[in-house]
C-alpha cells in the first residue's frame, strides 16, 4: 500500500509544514473560540431562567415550610381548610390552572432573583454567617432547656441558626442592621426583667456604640432588633408648620410617627423630619406637660422652645424657679404677661393664674348658656411655664410663704376647658417635691439626658424599646404623649440670646421669633398686663 502524505489542513506541527495554512473554508483557530465562548453564553441565558425558577421555587417552599412551623397546632386543621378551599376554587374557575401557574411562575421568578448579601432573606457571605453563628450560640444558654423534649429544639448547641433566625441585614460596613429571629415559647417575653437582659444581650453582639429598636411580636414569638440612626442636633428653634394648639416638642424616628415637617438645618440645608407634636386645648388628652432630666440635659432649652412656639399663638407667663436669668430676654415682649423669678413674684403671677382661670371658666359658662360664641379674651391660650418648681417650693416653704405649687392645681385641673396650658421643667433630684396634682394631671412627659431605663420608666410609665445611646447630647431623651408608646426625641436648640458662649446662629435663630417689645420699662409692662 503506497504511503499517503496528511492533508495540509491535518499535517501535525512537526511535519514538514512548520506554520500550516487553514484551509480556504476553514475558520480561524480565535474565532472558532469566540464562536465556542458565545455559545456557551447563549446556552447559559437559556438555562438562567429556569435555574432563577428553581431557586425561587426552593425559597418559596422555605418559607412555606418556616410559616408552618411557626403556626399553632390548634390553627393548622383551619389554614389547611383554607388553602383546599383556595385550590379547588382556582381549580374550578375558568382559566384557574393557567391563572394559577402563571402567578406561581411570576412568583418564583420574584424570589429567585439576584440580592445583595446584605438584604433579608440572601446568602450571607463568609463572614456574615460567622457573626450569625456567634450570636447563635451566645443565645443559646439563654432561650433552651437543659430537658428539652423536642428531637430538634429552637436553640442548641452546633445547631443551625437559619432556623432562628428569619431575617436578617447588613450595613455596608460588615455590621449587623437588622435581625429578625424567634425564640421558644418557655421564654417569659412578658417579664421586663428577662426582656432586658435578652435585649442587652443583643447589643452586645450586634455591636456596641449604637442604638437599637426592639419590635416584640409576643403573638408570633418574634423579636426584631433595628440599628437607629442618630437623631439630627443640627436645628435650632425656627417657625415649624403646624396647626394651631399643636407645638412641637422635638424629632423622632421616621417610622414612629405618621407625619413630617420642613426645617432648614445647620448650613442652610432643607430637610423633612418627623416631629413628635403636642397637641393642647379644649378637645386634648394630655393638656399639660412635665419634663423632668438631669442637670445641663436640656429641660429649660425645651421650655423657651415650647415659649417660643407659644408666643405665635397666645399670651406666656414664666415662673424661672431656677433664677438665673434664663429667661430674661423673654422680658417687656409683647404677649409676654410677665417673667418672675423669686417666690414673692412667683406667687402673685400664680395667684393671677387661678383668678383669670376662674374668671375665663365663669366666663365661658355664661356665654355656652346664652347660645353665644366665646370672647376672645377667653379664647386666647394662656401658657404658664414653671421651670424648676421644686426650688420655688423649698424657698417659700423657708420664708414662711405658701407653696407656689399648690396654686398650680386650679389651672392644672381646669384649665383645659379654658386653654390655660401649664409646662413644667425639674431635675430628677427634685421630683420627689412635686405635688401630687402636678403628678397627675401632667399627662404629657419628658425625659431629657443620660437617664437609666428605671428612671424613663418611673416618670413615662413604660420603659423605652430603644437602648440609651451612647453619647447623649443636650435636648436628647424620651417623650411619651399620654397612654401612647414612646418616642426617642431631640429637642431643637433654642439657647439664651444673651448667652455669650451660645452659637451665634442659633442665638440669631431665636432673637428673630421673639415678638416686637413694648413700650416703658419691662417691670412695668409686665404689671400693667397682669392688671
Amino acid at each position: 500500500m503506497a504511503w499517503r502524505p496528511f492533508p495540509p489542513a491535518l499535517t501535525p506541527l512537526h511535519a514538514s509544514h512548520p506554520h500550516p495554512h487553514p484551509a480556504p473554508g476553514a475558520a480561524p483557530p480565535a474565532r472558532g473560540r469566540d464562536l465556542r465562548r458565545a455559545a456557551a453564553e447563549y446556552a447559559l441565558d437559556a438555562l438562567r431562567l429556569p435555574a432563577v425558577a428553581a431557586r425561587g421555587l426552593g425559597r418559596l417552599a422555605s418559607a412555606g415550610r418556616h410559616r408552618w412551623e411557626r403556626t399553632p397546632r390548634e390553627r393548622r386543621g383551619p389554614v389547611l381548610f383554607t388553602v383546599a378551599a383556595c385550590l379547588l376554587t382556582l381549580w374550578l374557575a375558568p382559566y384557574g390552572p393557567l391563572l394559577g401557574a402563571a402567578a406561581l411562575a411570576g412568583a418564583a421568578l420574584w424570589q429567585g432573583r439576584d440580592r445583595s448579601p446584605d438584604t433579608a432573606g440572601g446568602e450571607p457571605g463568609e463572614a456574615e454567617r460567622a457573626r450569625l453563628q456567634t450570636l447563635y450560640e451566645a443565645l443559646v444558654p439563654h432561650l433552651s432547656l437543659a430537658d428539652d423534649p423536642r428531637p430538634q429544639p429552637l436553640y442548641a448547641h452546633d445547631g443551625d441558626w437559619r432556623r432562628a433566625f428569619t431575617g436578617f441585614a447588613f450595613a455596608e460596613e460588615g455590621r449587623l442592621a437588622r435581625l429578625r429571629l424567634r425564640y421558644p415559647p418557655h421564654f417569659g417575653d412578658g417579664d421586663p426583667k428577662s426582656r432586658a437582659h435578652l435585649q442587652e444581650l443583643l447589643c452586645a453582639k450586634a455591636g456596641r456604640g449604637r442604638e437599637y429598636h426592639f419590635a416584640w411580636a409576643e403573638e408570633v414569638g418574634e423579636l426584631t432588633l433595628t440599628a437607629l440612626p442618630p437623631l439630627p442636633s443640627g436645628i435650632c428653634a425656627q417657625r415649624f408648620v403646624t396647626a394651631p394648639g399643636e407645638t412641637v416638642l422635638g424629632f423622632t424616628d421616621l417610622h414612629t410617627v405618621p407625619r413630617t415637617v420642613p426645617v432648614v438645618a445647620e448650613g442652610g440645608e432643607r430637610l423633612d423630619v418627623p416631629p413628635v407634636v403636642w397637641r393642647t386645648g379644649p378637645r386634648s388628652t394630655e393638656p399639660h406637660l412635665l419634663a423632668l432630666g438631669h442637670p445641663g440635659s436640656g429641660t429649660t432649652t425645651l421650655l423657651r422652645s415650647v415659649a417660643l412656639q407659644a408666643l405665635r399663638q397666645g399670651e406666656v407667663l414664666v415662673v424661672d424657679g431656677g433664677g438665673a436669668g434664663e429667661y430674661a430676654f423673654l422680658a417687656g415682649r409683647g404677649r409676654v404677661r410677665a417673667v418672675e423669678s423669686t417666690p414673692a413674684g412667683a406667687l402673685s403671677v400664680l395667684e393671677w393664674v387661678v383668678r383669670e382661670t376662674e374668671r375665663r371658666l365663669l366666663a365661658a359658662n355664661r356665654v355656652r348658656q346664652t347660645g353665644r360664641d366665646a370672647p376672645e379674651d377667653v379664647c386666647r391660650p394662656l401658657w404658664v411655664l414653671v421651670d424648676r418648681p421644686s426650688v420655688l417650693s423649698h424657698l417659700a416653704r423657708a420664708e414662711g410663704q405658701r407653696d407656689p405649687q399648690d396654686l398650680l392645681q386650679v389651672p392644672l385641673r381646669y384649665g383645659r376647658a379654658v386653654r390655660v396650658t401649664v409646662a413644667l421643667a425639674d431635675q430628677f433630684e427634685g421630683a420627689g417635691e412635686l405635688t401630687g396634682a402636678v403628678r397627675a394631671y401632667t399627662r404629657a412627659r419628658v425625659v431629657l439626658g443620660a437617664a437609666t431605663p428605671q428612671e424613663v420608666r418611673a416618670v413615662l410609665g413604660e420603659a423605652p424599646s430603644t437602648t440609651p445611646p451612647p453619647e447623649v447630647p443636650a435636648g436628647r431623651g424620651y417623650a411619651r404623649l399620654g397612654s401612647g408608646p414612646v418616642h426617642r426625641l431631640q429637642v431643637p436648640a433654642a439657647p439664651d440670646p444673651f448667652d455669650g458662649e451660645a452659637a451665634e446662629p442659633q442665638r440669631r435663630a431665636v432673637l428673630d421669633l421673639l415678638p416686637e417689645p413694648v413700650a416703658g420699662p419691662p417691670r412695668a409692662a409686665a404689671r400693667r398686663a397682669l392688671h
